[in-house]
Parts: C-alpha cells; structure tokens; sequence
C-alpha cells in the first residue's frame, strides 16, 4: 500500500474515533461541561480568563463608542502593575458604570469587575462574566474577601474593579471590602474616577495599603475631594468617617460588605 493511502486511513481511524466518542450520551455531555466551565454560573466564581463572544464584543465596542462620542477623555498616570484593585468612583448614576467600562477598554485594560448579582441574570448573565463581571449577591454572607485573595493569589495577573458605594444611590458610607481584598491580597489600590466636571476619566495615583484604614481613606479623600459626579448631591464626601468596625469583624471572616 502507498504512503498516501496509509495516511488516508489514520485520518479516517482519527475522525472515527472522534466522532465514536461524542456520539455517545455520557460523552457528549462531558464536551458540553468542559466548553462551558470557564463561564461559571455560581455567584462570587472566577472564570480563568475574559472569552468575548460575538455579543460581549458587540456591548465591549459600543461602550467605548458611547465614551467617546459623549465628549470623554482618557487618562491615565502610569500603566497598571499585573495585579492591583481598581476603585471606581464615584458611583452616583447607571451612566457611571458604562462610561467606566469604556475607560477601561478604552485604555486597552483587561479587569474584571464586582457588580450585584442581579445584573448576572438570564439571558445577560453569560455576556457579563464575558465581559469580566463577578456578581455577588449582597443579601448573603459570602466570603467574597477571601475568595478574591485567593484568586490574587493563584494569579500571574489579575485587575479587579470595585465601586465601594456599591450602589447608585445615596450612600452613608462605602462597602470596605474593597479595601481589606488589597490588605490580605498584598496588592496596590488604583484611584479610578469619572470626573463629570471635566468629562474626564481616568486611572490616577496607587498605593499600597498600609492596615491603617483612617489614614488610607484620608488618601482617597483628599483625592476625591476635587472629582464631581454625576449627581453630587448622592455622593458621599466624607469618605473619612466610614467606619471599620463591622466591616472589621467580617473581614476577618473573609466577608466583603
């Protein structure tokens, strides 16, 4: 037999094979889990790496589109280090979390992001943690401090974005999760703003936190201090006062508030 057609008949013993293995119930599910498994469906989960689809793509593309032809621009102090958290804010309006999203595709950023697990349901749910997001559900005690370490931990690099109002409306003092994740997961804070004032958006200053959380916030106080949001009258100023406590006890726990 000629070496052609020896090699016709491994191609058909492979494709053979391959197509035996799927064919079988059991087998095809297996393909089905291990095509799907990067995209968690649990809340608080990780995916290993952002995959873009078609559609995350298309909603990717158009917040950098809706950023720029809103008369924003783009700043940015020094490019970020492999592994830091991100603090977006202030977070007063809906338009706070599109607009940042186009800042960090705009800056060609890869980050994933915390957002309430409400924006995690079907059918947007898989186009999110396409996009990055981690949802968390805010009525359960999770460990959401500890499990992001982890991630830190187990990561060459990893960005992770946090509004610390954690929501759009007035608040009395930020979540402190935020802060305690860079504390045990050793990793800068990033200042990210949207400056409504300016039409400005942008990466600032880092730092690494000290465990002195009075005097870190008094950093980004002094910072904020300047930023306008887009309803100043939901932001919250005195970023100072906010308090450890609780959130001091549950940190020790791995809970995020």
């Amino acid at each position: 037999m000629s070496v052609a057609g020896n090699r016709d008949i491994k191609r058909h013993w492979r494709l053979h094979q391959r197509t035996s293995f799927v064919a079988q119930p059991e087998n095809r599910l297996m393909v089905f889990w291990q095509t799907r498994r990067s995209i968690p469906r649990e809340g608080g989960c990780v995916h290993d790496e952002i995959k873009p689809n078609w559609l995350s793509e298309i909603v990717r593309r158009f917040s950098v589109f809706m950023f720029t032809i809103n008369g924003w621009s783009a700043v940015q102090e020094n490019p970020p280090p492999r592994k830091a958290v991100i603090i977006a804010a202030p977070h007063t309006s809906n338009w706070d979390f599109l607009y940042f999203f186009g800042l960090i595709n705009k800056l060609k950023i890869k980050s994933y992001w915390i957002g309430k697990d409400t924006l995690f349901k079907p059918p947007w749910g898989d186009m999110m943690r396409r996009l990055g997001g981690i949802p968390v559900n805010r009525s359960k005690s999770q460990n959401m401090v500890d499990a992001m370490v982890k991630e830190f931990e187990r990561r060459d690099d990893f960005l992770l974005t946090i509004p610390p109002e954690g929501t759009r409306g007035s608040v009395k003092e930020w979540r402190t999760g935020f802060y305690y994740i860079a504390l045990k997961a050793k990793v800068p804070l990033i200042i990210g703003l949207m400056d409504y004032s300016k039409r400005t958006g942008g990466l600032g200053p880092s730092f690494m936190p000290s465990g002195n959380y009075k005097d870190d916030m008094q950093k980004l106080s002094d910072f904020y201090y300047s930023v306008t949001p887009k309803y100043p009258d939901k932001a919250m100023r005195d970023i100072v006062s906010t308090e450890p406590g609780s959130a001091g006890d549950k940190h020790d726990k791995g809970e995020a508030r």
